[in-house]
């Protein structure tokens, strides 16, 4: 993969008053660059289990996932548009492009939150109150993707790390309901919504040697750098995943190796039956 230059990758800031404007250049592309990264920001979790979370079942982990979710509001989704070969959305341009959407629904003033998430989001960069007065509304949204093709799309690949909580979320707003009961249901839906080529790194980081940690730590193990923006912020990790997946795959799973993880969320490992 080729290194890119800091300056050539633009983060397409997505507010209520271009958020059409947006996906109508992502509806543009999509069939060409269906590869999509994606990562989400939130406020924390604030249900907590008592043990340790490697001991829980998947249905336990789903279950206090559900219990933060439907408690909590989306406050970012980073998407990376890509085509197999790693080429990112120019529209003719020397510059390539990222999406990076901003929320209205949360209010630090009245919503729950956990305030460590909130402090480190803070420092970051992301301004609530600017969120709160120019972000996207979720129904609007939740709107434009199902017009957009990024729902019920057969062909296009979703590539996450440790993405429970994304596809939580996702599922949140495109249903306009909380989550489902039982767990699978919700990995069901998320099949339904996103389709079967659904990868999550952190999972599949257990059939790769020297792979731990979070996205930072395997970002370095793999010798891949930061190519634009700040770590927790949507727009910047949805490009970071990205390039790690194709460093990932080029070194663990040669040969397609990695389709026998499509479908599996970390921390959700679990068999659907049909």
């Amino acid at each position: 993969m080729n290194k890119l230059k800091e300056e050539s990758i633009i983060i397409r800031e997505v507010w209520a008053s271009n958020l059409e404007y947006e996906f109508s250049l992502i509806r543009q592309v999509i069939h060409q660059y269906s590869f999509i990264s994606l990562d989400t920001e939130f406020p924390g979790v604030i249900h907590l289990p008592k043990i340790d979370r490697r001991y829980l079942t998947p249905s336990e982990h789903y279950r206090y996932l559900k219990a933060n979710v439907d408690a909590l509001k989306l406050i970012q989704v980073g998407l990376t548009l890509s085509d197999a070969k790693g080429n990112l959305p120019n529209f003719g341009t020397n510059n390539s492009y990222i999406w990076e959407f901003n929320f209205c629904d949360f209010d630090v003033n009245n919503d729950l939150y956990n305030q460590d998430s909130i402090n480190m989001l803070r420092r970051q960069g992301i301004d609530f109150d600017r969120n709160l007065c120019h972000g996207v509304d979720s129904v609007r949204f939740a709107k434009l993707m199902f017009s957009s093709i990024l729902v019920f799309h057969k062909s296009i690949v979703w590539v996450t790390f440790s993405s429970a909580y994304d596809f939580g979320y996702l599922v949140k707003i495109l249903t306009r309901k909380n989550l489902p009961n039982s767990l699978e249901d919700f990995l069901t839906m998320v099949e339904v919504l996103f389709g079967k080529n659904v990868y999550d790194m952190k999972h599949m980081m257990k059939f790769c040697n020297a792979l731990y940690g979070g996205l930072e730590r395997v970002a370095t193990t793999l010798n891949v750098g930061r190519a634009v923006g700040k770590s927790h912020q949507a727009g910047s990790d949805s490009l970071l995943t990205w390039h790690v997946f194709k460093k990932m795959m080029d070194t663990c799973f040669i040969n397609n190796m990695a389709q026998k993880h499509a479908g599996v969320l970390f921390g959700l490992e679990m068999i659907v039956v049909k």
